[in-house]
């Protein structure tokens, strides 16, 4: 008969937690019950569990190097990110190994396996647009492994988060579009999976709310990838409503350069018969014809943040295994006012 090795994920699936809480019960951390810890110590000394301890000293030796999970390099936004993490990382002393999920859950969890073979000493990860199941985050926490997630988040009590603020840019961007007289806004919805979706969406609705305007379900169209046709073909519906929209709030600009080109071929005016209001400041908003308003997010900021947290859980933990107590950092937006929602006059 074959011997296996009992592991922490056998342990948890036994008694239906997460492979984390058992890492954690096992090292009798304060976080977690004393009826937990129980219930896993007796299973662990049942099944006979050891820790494996090749891989642990494998582990203890500092690499002084980071990993960095993100859904697309060409993004602007995300390429401004890595350029403050690089900025802290190299000034601290960390070399970045970057990998691009292309948002796809399958090339994450392949990514986030070879950056720990490469013995990195800690994350720092923004999660793909597909990505639905977290176990093999999940199974990286077990392991130790410091993460810090940035602007998409895994919500799970055991990690640092960097994020913007969503709600509120949102809420700004819709509040604005409601100032320059717009009565029937319409919103371009990005990934409904994505907490940053929800939060714009959530946003955009209480500014309705607040100026007594009613919500319609009609007005709100998904962009699953969030790219320029998507919201092309969206604007193309909603335009074509018998009671179409006097405003728009994209959910990133790539839609609403879609939405632009949509209200342009229907011979519409900017921003007298639709305004228009993009999400993340694109370098290209101030470009288009005519220039985009847009809520900018501080990604270079983002960035910095992300590392700092992240090289001082690395630090800290390197010091007789300290516990650390994760973070949340939220950052301001500011919305950027041009001329495709500016009906009136400043």
């Amino acid at each position: 008969m074959k011997y296996n090795q009992v592991t922490i994920k056998d342990i948890a699936r036994e008694l239906g937690i997460s492979p984390s809480t058992v890492s954690r019960a096992l090292k009798d951390h304060p976080d977690i019950s004393p009826d937990t810890k129980k219930a896993v110590n007796e299973l662990a000394e049942k099944l006979n569990y050891q820790p494996n301890i090749v891989a642990l000293s494998l582990r203890q030796s500092k690499t002084n190097t980071i990993g960095v999970i993100i859904p697309e390099i060409v993004h602007f936004f995300f390429s401004t990110i890595i350029s403050g993490i690089e900025d802290v990382a190299y000034s601290a002393g960390y070399n970045v190994i970057i990998t691009q999920s292309n948002e796809s859950e399958a090339r994450e969890i392949t990514d986030m396996k070879a950056l720990f073979n490469s013995r990195v000493d800690g994350m720092l990860m923004s999660v793909s647009r597909e990505t639905s199941n977290f176990e093999h985050i999940e199974s990286m926490l077990a392991k130790g492994m410091p993460i810090v997630f940035f602007d998409r988040v895994y919500n799970t009590d055991q990690s640092s988060k960097i994020i913007v603020d969503d709600f509120h840019g949102a809420k700004d961007a819709t509040l604005h579009l409601i100032e320059q007289g717009c009565r029937r806004i319409a919103h371009l919805e990005g990934p409904p999976n994505l907490d940053i979706s929800k939060q714009r969406l959530e946003g955009y609705k209480e500014a309705l709310q607040e100026n007594n305007i009613p919500f319609s379900k009609e007005l709100i169209a998904t962009c699953p990838s969030g790219n320029i046709e998507e919201g092309k073909a969206a604007t193309e519906k909603l335009l074509s409503l018998k009671n179409p929209p006097d405003g728009i709030f994209a959910t990133n600009d790539p839609s609403a350069m879609g939405a632009m080109q949509a209200i342009k071929a229907k011979g519409l005016n900017m921003p007298q018969d639709i305004a228009l209001v993009g999400f993340s400041n694109w370098f290209f908003s101030s470009l288009m014809d005519p220039p985009l308003s847009s809520v900018d997010q501080p990604g270079f900021e983002m960035g910095q943040e992300a590392a700092k947290l992240l090289i001082r859980q690395i630090e800290k933990q390197g010091k007789d295994d300290i516990a650390i107590t994760p973070e949340t950092k939220v950052l301001k937006t500011r919305l950027i006012i041009r001329e495709s929602s500016l009906r009136k006059s400043k």
